[in-house]
């Protein structure tokens, strides 16, 4: 049994360490003020996965946890079920709370990488989030709806760091 456990240890572990990185040519942003982060996030567009698959109105509202730690809440409308789902959790900076570089966790000790890899600096306004891999993408914004100039600018953005931006899908607001 002992053998088992330093088996899990030795090649489990290392593989969930490794979801926090930054993929390989991104750099998260700096001068960041998580202080101004908090709030509610509209989700604009994401590359699909399973845990949103089927939502519609999602949301992410952030607010100050216990020390530097930041409490999570997602929300997302299904469609077919016609019923709310939600998820809470807490993030941590990675390095310190002026880079925009976190890891997020909803299921224990299990944590995956936040990074923001662009923000609209002046009112943080919108941003792009990827994950620990180039699979994990989101746009955001604080409204229900971005500009289109201003959504065509970070899908191109997220194209020219190796994002498949075709396969982007645009969340939809409404009332359900």
């Amino acid at each position: 049994m002992k053998i088992y456990r330093l088996l899990t240890a030795l090649f489990v572990l290392p593989a969930l360490c490794g979801c926090t990185g930054v993929p390989e040519g991104l750099q998260p942003v700096t001068g960041f003020d998580p202080e101004r982060y908090l709030g509610t996030w509209f989700e604009i567009a994401r590359l699909d996965h399973s845990f949103e698959r089927g939502l519609s109105n999602v949301s992410a509202t952030y607010s100050r946890g216990a020390g530097e730690e930041i409490a999570v809440r997602n929300r997302g409308y299904e469609d077919k079920t016609g019923k709310w789902k939600e998820i809470e959790g807490r993030a941590r900076f990675i390095e310190n709370p002026n880079v925009g570089s976190l890891k997020v966790s909803f299921f224990g000790p299990f944590y995956s990488g936040y990074h923001i890899i662009f923000l609209e600096k002046e009112n943080y306004a919108y941003a792009m989030v990827a994950g620990y891999k180039r699979d994990y993408l989101w746009i955001l914004s604080r409204q229900p709806v971005l500009d289109k100039a201003i959504l065509a600018d970070l899908v191109s953005k997220a194209d020219q760091c190796g994002f498949e931006t075709d396969q982007l899908i645009y969340v939809t607001h409404s009332a359900p």
